[in-house]
């Protein structure tokens, strides 16, 4: 152990030591009460005012921890910076970028205050209509958990991290209530990697999900929380109850692992007293969950930053640099782009003229009047002496008329809160609220016994309330999880009308989740994925339609050809079975092509890839290969590895991503790249010998530009054995 872990522990052990039961129990839940949280929530915006304290003790100098929601910048209203969100930022592939942008939003969380960040979700996009896909980073969990890392890694440097959602959450609308059925082998090769990178990156916290897994609820899932998190990683930081509903049965929580419920003082502060006096729950474990949390909170440095670093000139350049780089050309038709010689545009869609910044639920960032660059403005901005005309595409007519008297038309379109996000309904919500006794000044007027039958409806009542609370920004929470992939009807109809008016329309699209592009792709001459590309996205896709930079953005995930290429969402499933086949694994597996592969983006230049080598080293394979910047711009490649397996003991993918490296390279540059692929990114998990075991035989890695490209081959043999747990 360091020294500095030690003296840690060993300030905590002293605190311990000092505390009656009493405090114990109010360190372990949120310090919040129940009910006036709640009501702070429905009608005063809560979540964007303030931190969400927990563990305040002033008689030992302990000033909590202070929670804040931040998957694309700090929530709280005063200016922070609103950075693409985490869709957006995985389409990069730059990790160094991503630990830049979690110190950045650290930084600014600490300037209000909080201390505590869930910026980090590494849930996997199963389902392509999930709702809350742009919180995440894609749909591989080699890919995922490098940028939740490096995420967690920028967080740690100045606050406490926080990775959600302990696991298998990838259904929205069914949240509360879904049962997700899995196997060993499944959980651990798809499902759990990108917790443990998080976890080997230093996380200080991490938070259960809400859905169950195998008939267990993860907020109380001893083999999640406990099994696997704590004694197999190692993780030696804080579980942390999601939300209000995280928790279902406040002694079995706390047994299984849990560590603190947050926000609220709820289920925990009217059961645990009596459980651990009866001897139900041991001291040793309420022990465990305080010394962890006492650990972080003495972790957490003491200074924080002026208000002046909230949306400071270096954020916002970091906020261009990653709307940039996350910017993916899909479609380029006779080299239609860079546009260098244009004198007149047609700029279509109300997207391109208004702040579309992603969901309105947990992750909804306030920006101040003016902070927000839109499309538009960041052309005005980069091209004054460019004829601009605008149409925002209500009538396709009208808008084919615009484009059709200029020499080029940027249509943008895609997806806003209103089509995909956070939900709640306020029939999951119900029982739970119904589960937490009534506020204590209702109990003074009505006696328990006369209240109980109308204490569900009122219950019921309050559920509805809370799901429809309006903040300033037009709603609480979106429509959920989408079931049809493809843009609404008036969206399509208006690409096709201005593509058949000017030949050189070019399709800009937003959106945090899988958008089905065909057949109106091929109508137009270029299209790019825009994502919800933050504050300063307007500027980002200038630099880049413009020809400031080549675009290097490459895709999170697989789009399909059709819907049905894909796993089917449910959004009110009871219950979902998964598999190893969702995302580019199942289009292969089904033999089906993308209609744009996974890892997939086209440049401005062009890269050669060659003199590929392999060396086995200590645990892991050395890959060694030249890259050639072949073509005529200044550019950034991703080099993508790729294993094909023996396959001939368990069925596997055909392909798995298992490196990657993102290099930037001057016109004609050649550089040599060094990458390492652990041999557990080789192995397969066997329940049998509940370990990583390595399969014998030929490995083939493919260094490829995405999932379905040729690429470059080498093989290498291997004999095969157990690795490790």
């Amino acid at each position: 152990m360091d020294p500095l872990r030690a003296a840690l522990q060993a300030q905590a052990e002293a605190l311990l030591q000092q505390l009656s039961l009493k405090e114990k129990l109010a360190l372990i839940s949120g310090s919040t009460a129940f009910w006036p949280g709640m009501a702070a929530i429905a009608f005063r915006d809560a979540p964007h005012q303030h931190p969400w304290p927990a563990g305040v003790l002033p008689r030992l100098g302990l000033n909590g921890l202070q929670f804040v929601d931040g998957p694309r910048g700090v929530v709280l209203e005063g200016g922070a910076t609103t950075f693409p969100v985490a869709m957006a930022r995985g389409a990069s592939w730059n990790p160094e970028l991503e630990a830049q942008i979690g110190a950045a939003i650290a930084l600014e969380a600490r300037s209000f205050g909080a201390n505590w960040v869930a910026a980090v979700c590494v849930n996997l996009l199963r389902y392509p209509g999930w709702g809350r896909a742009q919180e995440t980073y894609g749909e591989d969990p080699l890919h995922v958990g490098a940028m939740g890392a490096a995420c967690t890694r920028g967080l740690q440097r100045h606050a406490m991290a926080c990775v959600k959602h302990l696991a298998l959450n990838s259904i929205d609308s069914s949240r509360f209530v879904v049962d997700v059925q899995i196997n060993p082998r499944v959980l651990h090769e798809l499902f759990l990697p990108q917790f443990r990178a998080c976890v080997e990156a230093g996380a200080g916290s991490v938070m259960s999900a809400y859905n169950r897994v195998n008939g267990t609820w993860c907020g109380q899932h001893p083999l999640l929380l406990q099994q696997i998190l704590k004694q197999r990683w190692g993780f030696e930081g804080v579980v942390v109850s999601d939300f209000i509903f995280g928790i279902r049965d406040g002694v079995t929580a706390l047994q299984a692992g849990q560590d603190l419920e947050m926000p609220f003082r709820m289920l925990w502060r009217h059961s645990l007293e009596s459980a651990i006096e009866q001897g139900d729950i041991a001291l040793q474990r309420l022990n465990d969950a305080v010394r962890r949390q006492l650990i972080q909170q003495l972790s957490v440095p003491a200074t924080a930053p002026p208000a002046s670093v909230r949306g400071c000139k270096a954020h916002r350049r970091l906020a261009r640099q990653a709307a940039r780089e996350s910017i993916v050309l899909l479609r380029n038709r006779d080299q239609e782009l860079p546009w260098q010689q244009l004198r007149s545009l047609a700029v279509i869609g109300r997207l391109a003229m208004q702040p579309n910044l992603g969901d309105h639920g947990s992750s909804d960032t306030r920006p101040q009047p003016g902070q927000v660059v839109t499309p538009l403005e960041g052309l005005r901005h980069a091209a004054p002496q460019l004829a601009i005309h605008t149409d925002p595409g209500t009538h396709p007519s009208h808008a084919a008329a615009v484009a059709s008297r200029c020499d080029a038309a940027l249509l943008v379109v895609g997806l806003d809160w209103r089509l995909e996000g956070e939900h709640i309904h306020p029939g999951d919500i119900a029982p739970i609220l119904a589960s937490v006794p009534p506020p204590e000044w209702m109990l003074r007027l009505i006696d328990w016994r006369r209240l109980q039958p109308w204490w569900t409806p009122i219950a019921q009542s309050m559920a509805w309330i809370t799901s429809h609370a309006s903040p300033p920004t037009g709603g609480n929470f979106a429509s959920g999880d989408r079931t049809d992939l493809q843009l609404p009807p008036d969206q399509i109809a208006l690409i096709n009308a201005v593509a058949a008016a000017n030949p050189h329309t070019v399709v800009a699209l937003m959106g945090g989740g899988v958008v089905i592009t065909q057949p109106w792709d091929q109508q137009v001459a270029g299209l790019l994925l825009l994502w919800y590309p933050g504050q300063e996205g307007g500027h980002a896709l200038a630099d880049v339609l413009l020809g400031h930079a080549s675009p290097s953005g490459r895709l999170p995930f697989a789009i399909p050809q059709n819907s049905s290429d894909l796993p089917r969402l449910n959004p009110h499933a009871q219950q979902v079975h998964y598999d190893l086949w969702h995302g580019y694994r199942c289009l292969q597996h089904q033999r089906r092509p993308a209609a744009y592969p996974f890892g997939f983006g086209l440049s401005y230049s062009a890269f050669a890839c060659s003199e590929l080598s392999l060396q086995r080293s200590e645990g892991a394979i050395d890959l060694s290969l030249l890259v050639h910047n072949c073509g005529s711009w200044p550019a950034a490649e991703v080099v993508q590895v790729y294993l094909e397996p023996p396959g001939q003991r368990v069925e596997r993918p055909g392909r798995t991503l298992v490196a990657f490296q993102r290099i930037e390279l001057r016109r004609n540059e050649r550089r040599r790249l060094q990458l390492q692929v652990p041999l557990r990114q080789l192995a397969t998990f066997d329940p049998q010998q509940d370990g990583w075991v390595l399969e014998p035989g030929l490995h083939r890695l493919v260094v490829a530009r995405h999932s379905d490209d040729t690429g470059l081959v080498a093989e290498l043999n291997l004999e095969g054995g157990w690795l490790e747990r």
